[in-house]
């Protein structure tokens, strides 16, 4: 399939960028999508959304049991940005100067779990924090992130701070990701389709450039075709789909593949990246990367993921 090609003249400029700013969203939207208007981002947020869960363990490879992992694969690998926070990045991100970066602005653990409260996810930093940091550093700060739990008692507060995070973000040129996550009580089925459509939409009534939902499932497999109506009700916001737990390779890639037929504009993925070896992750980031990006077909993914591991 031919590679999709996205030019300065089809970026859709909300009406919060400032226009001192337009040029710098307009390039970081280009730059991060790879001029495909599609997103491969390379989620590294987990150490504490997750703590160490998903970097020590049966089945994880002894490379991930380092932070510094998930920098070596992101510059190496094709991937349009690598999401984590700040601190990860002051860190490490001095040495690997051509990553470009997400910030994600607010985190928490899983230790409390929803059963015995429904979720909070306050901010750790704000958008201010995150743009100085952009200006001190020199790094490729492109995009922040936030966290909404819709349905949580607390959803409110979450809906406020992700409000003005999008509106912050915009006026400095970032590009804005919500991970939006219906949970808590008063959710039962926090994968349904049409609960995720309306997400979706929520994203699209903050202002977000996109939202990260997870796939909906039923009788235990993931389905494509229901997710028409989340792109839909998402308008101009555009909707990934996160890559949740690691899987079988070729089953990773067609379940991807299905849902950018359906009109998903890219994906969200961590543990079926950073959970492999150095090598197998790079050829995993390059397979996810060909499907997103470059239009390839799961068996031309595949092929570059054989290749390089």
């Amino acid at each position: 399939m031919k590679k999709a090609k996205v030019t300065s003249k089809d970026v859709k400029i909300p009406a919060d960028v400032p226009e001192k700013m337009k040029k710098t969203y307009t390039a970081n939207f280009l730059n991060v999508t790879r001029g495909s208007g599609r997103l491969m981002l390379f989620a590294g947020d987990q150490k504490i959304e997750h703590l160490n869960n998903d970097f020590y363990g049966e089945e994880i490879h002894l490379d991930d049991a380092s932070p510094e992992h998930l920098f070596r694969v992101a510059n190496k690998a094709k991937i349009g940005v690598l999401a984590t926070q700040l601190g990860l990045i002051a860190k490490y991100g001095k040495d690997y100067k051509n990553i470009q970066y997400l910030i994600k602005l607010n985190s928490k653990s899983n230790l409390v779990k929803a059963e015995q409260r429904d979720p909070l996810n306050g901010k750790v930093i704000d958008v201010s924090e995150a743009v100085e940091f952009r200006k001190i550093s020199g790094l490729k700060i492109m995009a922040v992130g936030y966290t909404i739990y819709l349905g949580s008692e607390f959803e409110a507060e979450m809906l406020r701070e992700a409000s003005r995070m999008v509106y912050e973000a915009h006026k400095n040129g970032l590009l804005t990701v919500l991970w939006i996550y219906p949970r808590g009580k008063a959710v039962p089925d926090e994968k349904d389709p049409h609960l995720l459509a309306g997400a979706t939409g929520v994203a699209a009534c903050l202002g977000s450039d996109f939202v990260k939902i997870n796939a909906p499932k039923k009788d235990g497999e993931y389905l494509a075709e229901p997710l028409k109506e989340a792109v839909l009700a998402a308008g101009r916001t555009k909707v990934v789909c996160a890559g949740g737990s690691s899987v079988d390779v070729k089953g990773f890639l067609q379940r991807l593949y299905d849902q950018i037929q359906v009109g998903v504009s890219g994906n969200a993925t961590g543990r079926n990246i950073h959970q492999k070896s150095f090598s197998e992750a790079v050829s995993m980031c390059n397979a996810i990367y060909a499907i997103t990006v470059e239009n390839k077909t799961v068996k031309e993914a595949f092929r570059i993921y054989e290749k390089g591991r």
